[in-house]
């Protein structure tokens, strides 16, 4: 079993789904649940982002395992996946900062769209999980720049 891919896969779903109530919260006006909602879903995305650079850092990535016909498929998805990803951290981070220092009226703008962010990247991670580790055995595991670009 893979025990890291799946425990991170599971929280950055926990994550999206914290962050989907804290947005549900804050548009009936209930600030203070948001709040709380919206820190729970920071903490579950930075425990996803440490045990995945932890795991790329010290075993790699896995490399994908299917067929040779979908390797391109794959990994046109996985950039997607990965350009998502980076772009709601960093909007994430942005609207934190942006919370922290209350400024809400940049914090509601960029929020707005880093929690659409988000909720595309969970199950755009969900599904390359899926491809690399429930429907496909994994291929072999090399250095995440070997794995990203297929070498």
């Amino acid at each position: 079993m893979h025990i890291l891919p799946t425990i991170s896969t599971m929280f950055i779903v926990i994550s999206a789904i914290f962050v989907g109530f804290g947005w549900y919260h804050i548009v009936k006006g209930n600030r203070e649940t948001h709040q709380k909602l919206m820190v729970f879903g920071a903490i579950f995305a930075l425990a996803f982002f440490l045990i995945y650079m932890s795991r790329t850092l010290f075993e790699g990535n896995t490399s994908f395992g299917g067929p040779e016909s979908l390797k391109l498929p794959y990994h046109l998805f996985l950039f997607f996946h990965i350009a998502l990803a980076t772009l709601g951290g960093v909007l994430g981070l942005i609207t934190l900062w942006y919370a922290y220092k209350n400024k809400f009226f940049q914090h509601k703008r960029i929020g707005r769209v880093a929690a659409i962010v988000w909720l595309l990247t969970a199950p755009t991670g969900v599904i390359v999980y899926i491809l690399l580790y429930v429907m496909y055995p994994g291929g072999t595991t090399k250095p995440v720049i070997d794995a990203i670009f297929g070498l």
